[in-house]
C-alpha cells in the first residue's frame, strides 16, 4: 500500500492527509511532507534526500563512538601492559556450575589431550550410560596413543558395567588399578589441567590450571597408584581363622574409629545395605549382640593387627 500511494504522489505531485492514513509509514519515514501552501496536502520527497538525512546522524554517531573506543583503548593500554604478565594466573581456578557446563568443559579439554590422562573414579561402579559416555570421550585418545591410567575402588571389580568397560578398552592401552579407599573424583589432563568436584552432588566442579596445584594432585595420584592392585591381579584378601574377610576388617577399623554406616559405605565404595550385611557377619563371627559390644570385641580380638 505504501509503495502504491508513494507512486501516486510522485505522479500527481501529492496526496491528501486522508489518503496518506492508509500508509502512515510514508509520513514516519519523511517520504511525504506537508505542502507549504495547503496543510491538507502532502508532497513527496525524493528517497535519496530522505535517506541521506536519516543516515547522516547515524554516521556521525558511529564516528563519535569510534573516537570514544579509541580513547578508551588508549586509556586502558598502560593497565593492560601490567596485567598481561599475570594473565595466566587469573584462570588458575575456574568454578564450573551445572552438569552441562562441566561435561562440555571436560569434553573440550580431554579432546585436546595429547600425552596422558589420569583419573580417579570412587564408588562401586558407575551407571552403564555414564560408562558409555566415558568410552566415547576417551576412545579417540586411545586411538592416538595417549597414556591412560585409572584408579577404581576394589568394589568396582564386582560391577558388571565397569568390568565390561575395562574389558573393552584395556586392550587399547588403558591401565586400571584398584584400592580399598581412594579420594573423591579426580581427572588430570596432560599434567596441566585438573578437575575436582566442589560439591558432594558433583553439580559444581573446579577446573585447576595452577601448575603447583596440578603437580601436587599428580603426586597424590602417583602415591595411590603405587599402592593399588592391578586390575588383572587378585586383591590380596586373606581369609583368617575367624572367618573375617579383608573388607570386613576394613569396616571393623572404621567402626572402631567411630564412623557411621553411611560414612563407611561411602568410603569403601559400596551401598549401605551391603555395608550393613558385612557388619552383621562381623557380629556373628565375633559373637556380638549389639553395636557397642561389637566395637569392644573388635578391639579385643586383634583382627585389626592382622592388617599390619
Amino acid at each position: 500500500m505504501g509503495k502504491t500511494l508513494y507512486g501516486t504522489a510522485l505522479r500527481t505531485g501529492g496526496i491528501t492527509r486522508t489518503e496518506a492514513q492508509a500508509a502512515p509509514c510514508l509520513i514516519d519515514l519523511a517520504l511525504l511532507r506537508p505542502d507549504a501552501e495547503d496543510a491538507e496536502q502532502l508532497r513527496p520527497v525524493p528517497p535519496s534526500v530522505v535517506l541521506n538525512q536519516l543516515v547522516q546522524p547515524l554516521e556521525r554517531e558511529i564516528q563519535e563512538r569510534r573516537k570514544l573506543s579509541m580513547s578508551l583503548a588508549s586509556t586502558f593500554e598502560p593497565f593492560m601492559a601490567i596485567t598481561s604478565e599475570d594473565a595466566a594466573s587469573t584462570h588458575a581456578i575456574t568454578v564450573l556450575e551445572g552438569l552441562e557446563l562441566i561435561n562440555a568443559t571436560l569434553d573440550r579439554v580431554i579432546d585436546e589431550c595429547t600425552k596422558e590422562l589420569l583419573t580417579i573414579q570412587p564408588g562401586s561402579g558407575r551407571r552403564p550410560e555414564t560408562l558409555e559416555s566415558g568410552l566415547r570421550r576417551v576412545q579417540p585418545l586411545l586411538d592416538r596413543g595417549v597414556d591412560m591410567r585409572t584408579l577404581y575402588q576394589h568394589t568396582s571389580r564386582h560391577h558388571s558395567a565397569t568390568i565390561g568397560y575395562v574389558e573393552r578398552i584395556a586392550p587399547y592401552g588403558l591401565e586400571v588399578r584398584t584400592l580399598e579407599e581412594i579420594i573423591d573424583r579426580l581427572i588430570i589432563v596432560d599434567r596441566r589441567v585438573a578437575f575436582i568436584p566442589a560439591r558432594s552432588d558433583r553439580r559444581v566442579a573446579l577446573e585447576l590450571r595452577h601448575e603447583g596445584l596440578v603437580q601436587y594432585l599428580v603426586g597424590v595420584f602417583d602415591q595411590f597408584w603405587l599402592h593399588a592392585v592391578p586390575w588383572e591381579e587378585e586383591v590380596p584378601y586373606a581369609q583368617k581363622a575367624e572367618g573375617i574377610t579383608g573388607v570386613q576388617r576394613s569396616i571393623a577399623k572404621l567402626l572402631v574409629e567411630g564412623h557411621v554406616d553411611d560414612s563407611i559405605a561411602r568410603r569403601l565404595g559400596m551401598n549401605v545395605r551391603t555395608c550393613r550385611a558385612h557388619i552383621a557377619k562381623l557380629n556373628a563371627a565375633l559373637g556380638s549382640g549389639s553395636r557397642a559390644q561389637l566395637g569392644y570385641l573388635i578391639a579385643q580380638s586383634g583382627i585389626l593387627e592382622q592388617d599390619s
